[in-house]
This record gives C-alpha cells, sequence and structure tokens, in this order.
C-alpha cells in the first residue's frame, strides 16, 4: 500500500543534536565540579528523554529524585538558550523532507525530547516543511517505546497503519514502531548502531536519506 505518512523521531534522524546536549549536560556537570564527558559517551545517554539524559549525566551516587530534578533545571536552562548553537539537519535530510512534501506525503515528528525544544528546532530549522503533528515528551503521555505517541498521530490524521512509515535512529525506535504495527526504517546515521537496531528487530535499515524514497510504495 502506498504511505501517506512518515513519522520522524528528531535526535540523530533528523538533526544531529548531540552537541548541544553535550554541551548542556557538561554546563551542568560543571556545576557540581564534575569532569565532562564527551560527545559519543552522550550518543549512549540519549534517547529516552531528558530526565534520563540528566540522570545517566550523573555519578549513580547522585541519582536521587531531588537531585536529578536540580540537575534537570540546570540542564534546560542552559539548553534552551543554545539548542540551535550546534544543531544541523543530517546531510540529505532537507532534500528528502522537500521531495516527501513535493510528492504529497504527510510529515510528522514524534520524538522523546521534551515539547517545547522539539517545536523549537523543527520550526526553525524546517520553517518550509509543513509537519503536523511535532510531537515531544509531554506529560500526559508516555515515552518511547510505549507507542501513544504515534497511535495519537494515527487518530489525528485519521490514516491506516499500512500507509505509514516510522524512521528513526535507535532501538527505541524500531520498538516503538513494532508496538504500533507501522512499518519501520531504522537509520544508520544517528546515534545508535547498525547492532543495535538489528537487535531490536529492524528489517529495514537505510545508510543515506534518499534511500527511503525506496520503500514508499
Amino acid at each position: 500500500m502506498k504511505t501517506k505518512l512518515v513519522i520522524f523521531d528528531l535526535d540523530g534522524t533528523l538533526l544531529n543534536t548531540i552537541g548541544d546536549l553535550a554541551e548542556a549536560a557538561n554546563q551542568m556537570r560543571a556545576l557540581r565540579n564534575l569532569p565532562p564527558y564527551d560527545y559519543a559517551t552522550y550518543c549512549t545517554f540519549v534517547g529516552n528523554g531528558i530526565m534520563r539524559l540528566v540522570e545517566r549525566a550523573l555519578p549513580e551516587e547522585l541519582r536521587t529524585a531531588e537531585y536529578v530534578q536540580a540537575a534537570r533545571a540546570d540542564f534546560l536552562a542552559y539548553y534552551l538558550a543554545h539548542i540551535d548553537q550546534k544543531t544541523i539537519p543530517y546531510a540529505g535530510i532537507p532534500e528528502l523532507l522537500a521531495e516527501l512534501h513535493a510528492r504529497g506525503i504527510r510529515l510528522a515528528v514524534a520524538s522523546n525530547k521534551f515539547q517545547a525544544g522539539t517545536e523549537k528546532l523543527i520550526r526553525g530549522l524546517f520553517p518550509a516543511i509543513p509537519f503536523d503533528p511535532i510531537f515531544g515528551q509531554r506529560p500526559e503521555v508516555p515515552l518511547k517505546p510505549d507507542p501513544a505517541v504515534v497511535e495519537e498521530i494515527l487518530t489525528l490524521k485519521g490514516i491506516a497503519r499500512e500507509e505509514v512509515l516510522y524512521v528513526g535512529d535507535s532501538g527505541v525506535d524500531i520498538l516503538t514502531a513494532k508496538a504500533a504495527s507501522v512499518r519501520a526504517v531504522g537509520v544508520t546515521w544517528g546515534f545508535r548502531s547498525r547492532e543495535e537496531l538489528l537487535e531490536a528487530g529492524a528489517e529495514l535499515l537505510i545508510d543515506e536519506p534518499n534511500q527511503l524514497l525506496a520503500y514508499l510504495d
């Protein structure tokens, strides 16, 4: 069945956000007299929302609920002010999005990044692309791999599961798509490894954005 909707993950799929995430987390660590981590380490911390990122960036002995909340507040204060300093679309993504839009395919975002940050990045870096809806982490909706966000998008758009592609860079994304019974495409240019995608059950992998076009029909 012809694809009518493509749902994209954000971090590691559409945008390389690791520079700004790492800078904010290292700033949070510096306030606590902790040394910085490198970007590669942060690639293993992301994908499950800001709270989990902050928690993973702290020593285990500091991971009390109260301490993590305070650290998250420091992280967000810095990150919101610098969210787009180092963040850029992956090579080939703007062209892919333009082609999908030109073909009349609807586009949506389902991210575990907090809602305000998700909207700011999408609207700021892809102003000509009509993503609808743009969903990040919201208090009333479980994080991926719970399929709730995908189910919500399908209900809003009135599109059959067979007409949907879900695109992401992590095992969380593959598991989300499988839980929602939609086709999953794993991308290998993001934060996670090809091995993680395969272990999560990915059947379709692409190494370049334009390869997604082969799976539209």
